[in-house]
């Protein structure tokens, strides 16, 4: 078994420090949210720009060069829904550490992504929707087949591709918390890699409350089969619950240190 792949989330244009700090070119902000998280653990730091449709792929190569030049070429997705900018963070992209993840591709207009993917031996994220939220598993996946046939026309290793199930919040969707997990369970069961942005379930609780609900939900999606997600790494609770269960789920060895390993 593999050890569960943290994506560290912190690094997003949703942010009003990081969107000025993109805007404005400032190395500093960027690179104390890097720092901190791989501190914490993440395997990968996503790189979210947004829709960056100006000046998309000179500001996605300036952070890719950035980022990886001070933390020795680590391990980048790249986000952002331009695809000129994605490509031009592909070519700048240092692979010596790891694979960049393309973050993201769906079985609707992004499909597309898969051929970059393949052109760049990157690995992708494929979202399980085509139109907005999938009505049921069904089409959950008939969609993740759609994509899995398409990584395959053009090549790509089935292992590379994360396919996100959509992670819905549970305040105004609790009925749909379960089908999330039987979905994670079927993809699994296909050989299949999965992923989620993790923090999209607690949307909208009290702030106390989501550290616990994001944890939870993180050991039952495990044990469902989930192979990684994307979350705020600094989150000790959250780490330390998914470092407990890939020792349960013998993905990494057991010591009594294990939680600073």
């Amino acid at each position: 078994m593999e050890k569960f792949l943290v994506i560290g989330e912190r690094i997003h244009c949703i942010s009003p420090v990081i969107r000025k700090a993109l805007a404005e070119r400032d190395p500093e902000p960027i690179l104390k949210r890097a720092k901190e998280q791989i501190d914490a653990g993440a395997d990968y730091v996503d790189v979210n720009i947004g829709p960056a449709e100006r000046d998309g792929e000179e500001l996605m190569t300036w952070a890719v060069q950035l980022i990886q030049s001070n933390f020795d070429n680590v391990p980048l997705a790249l986000d952002t829904v331009n695809r000129k900018a994605i490509e031009a963070g592909l070519k700048a992209y240092n692979s010596e550490k790891g694979k960049a993840i393309i973050n993201s591709a769906d079985a609707g207009p992004r499909i597309d992504l898969f051929e970059l993917a393949a052109q760049y031996d990157a690995k992708i994220i494929g979202l399980c929707a085509k139109e907005g939220i999938p009505r049921d598993n069904d089409e959950r996946m008939a969609y993740c087949t759609e994509m899995l046939e398409k990584a395959m026309e053009v090549g790509m290793d089935p292992t590379d591709i994360l396919f996100d199930p959509l992670f819905l919040v549970v305040k105004g969707m609790q009925e749909k918390q379960n089908e999330v997990l039987e979905a994670i369970r079927m993809i699994t069961e296909m050989g299949l890699k999965t992923t989620g942005g993790l923090s999209n379930i607690s949307n909208g609780a009290p702030k106390h409350i989501r550290p616990k609900m994001d944890a939870v939900f993180a050991a039952m999606a495990m044990q469902a089969g989930l192979s990684s997600a994307i979350i705020n790494p600094c989150d000790k609770e959250l780490m330390e619950t998914i470092k407990t269960c890939d020792v349960i789920k013998g993905n990494i060895l057991y010591a009594d240190s294990y939680l600073e390993l």
